[in-house]
């Protein structure tokens, strides 16, 4: 098993996620359109992958387009035939349908690479006609012998770039409309669609009131590993690196994250092995543990990891006046270890007087928030659902915030 801190990985350094592998695959085998969703770093492209592999090992073609650099419906368009550019049936049928004009600007399909393909196909893109050589290359996709999957990744990205231009808000109801319109046409072909990305797509369509445009997509949620799975993972790196450890060293490891996160996993080992071999051992004591976690974990490098949560944090709340009231909710929450009632009417009341809407800005906040992982609903307010998380802003903010109880003390008292 190969340490993974940033790629997805398939086949033999795949790990666990067997019993959600049988429900996706049967999901797509019965022809069934998916929206995964699952917090930050869970491994939903890494399942995604190996979905498949093994689907291709019984004759389906596997189309994988990531669309989180996209920025208009002609770059996804682009995006989805640099994806089915590689599979040859499919790229024949293409090629011999396109209009004249494509076919002067792309050449001969099986002499360009990929990517040029993607780029000739989207100089002959506009508002105009992306919707008809979209559906075009969805239903040569449909019309393989075996069986298609499409996955399209970063679609919640997509989207949020997509509303804050001109005009967002309908491009991205009409956007969901046609692709809903377009798959349901093809329903009865053994073709499905699985939307997923690193942000929610449901807070967004609930934002915009459309959350029917997404009603076809069967919501399947990944969750962290448990314990058990989290610390055989954990054991298995050890093995494979030739590394021995202390009793209770995975356990340790768990108790520390809070959660089983795939990536946090696998990120802590690769900090605990750089440590020992630079302390000349290949034995991970107990002691290295809390000691790695504060230095390297809670350190300047483990902040690069936090960097990743908060751009897409920003990216998901779509305008900084919420991105702004999410962070405080974050500061409150590693601070106070919860994000109270009596906290959020604080900060309700401190942000009534910038908005109109400052109860329904923070709802949206907080919804995002525990859609995506970051916090989980108790009975007595909102924590992090992560230990590590925690302490990433804990560290952050401990020296320079103050938190919204005490502002709501001193109110009081006036």
């Amino acid at each position: 098993m190969k340490l993974s801190t940033g790629r997805w990985v398939s086949g033999d350094d795949f790990f666990d996620r067997e019993k959600e592998l049988e429900l996706l695959e049967a999901g797509v085998r019965d022809g069934n359109h998916m929206v995964m969703t699952g917090q930050r770093r869970i491994g939903k492209t890494s399942v995604l992958h190996e979905l498949g592999r093994r689907l291709e090992r019984r004759g389906w073609v596997f189309l994988f387009a990531d669309v989180e650099a996209d920025r208009s419906e002609e770059d996804l368009i682009a995006s989805l035939a640099k994806a089915i550019h590689p599979v040859t049936p499919i790229r024949t049928r293409l090629a011999r349908d396109m209009g004249r004009r494509l076919r002067e600007l792309v050449g001969r399909v099986e002499e360009v690479s990929a990517h040029r393909f993607a780029v000739r196909f989207r100089a002959g893109l506009d508002s105009g006609n992306w919707r008809r050589h979209g559906e075009e290359l969805i239903a040569h996709c449909a019309e393989h012998d075996h069986g298609a999957l499409i996955v399209i990744d970063e679609v919640p990205i997509f989207l949020a770039r997509l509303f804050r231009q001109e005009n967002g808000g309908r491009r991205v109801e009409e956007f969901l409309s046609w692709l809903r319109a377009t798959f349901q046409e093809i329903d009865g072909r053994d073709l499905a669609l699985i939307v997923s990305g690193s942000i929610g797509l449901a807070p967004l369509v609930e934002r915009l009131g459309i959350s029917d445009r997404i009603n076809y997509l069967d919501p399947i949620r990944l969750g962290p590993w448990n314990r058990e799975v989290s610390v055989r993972c954990f054991e298995e790196l050890t093995r494979s690196y030739g590394l021995s450890t202390d009793d209770g060293v995975g356990q340790a490891v768990y108790e520390h994250l809070g959660i089983g996160i795939p990536q946090h996993v696998q990120s802590f080992f690769a900090r605990l092995r750089n440590y020992v071999r630079m302390h000349d051992r290949s034995r991970i004591a107990l002691d290295d543990v809390a000691e790695v976690y504060h230095t390297e974990l809670l350190g300047p490098s483990g902040q690069n990891d936090l960097a990743h949560y908060e751009a897409r944090l920003r990216d998901g709340l779509g305008d900084e006046h919420r991105y702004g009231i999410a962070m405080e909710i974050l500061a409150e929450a590693a601070v106070q270890g919860i994000f109270s009632a009596d906290a959020r009417r604080q900060l309700e009341e401190r942000h009534s007087k910038l908005v109109k809407d400052a109860s329904r800005q923070v709802a949206d906040a907080v919804a995002v928030l525990v859609h995506d992982g970051y916090l989980e609903q108790g009975l007595d307010g909102h924590r992090f659902a992560s230990n590590l998380l925690r302490d990433w802003w804990k560290t952050r903010f401990r020296h320079n915030y103050r938190p919204l109880v005490e502002e709501s003390r001193d109110s009081v008292r006036d």
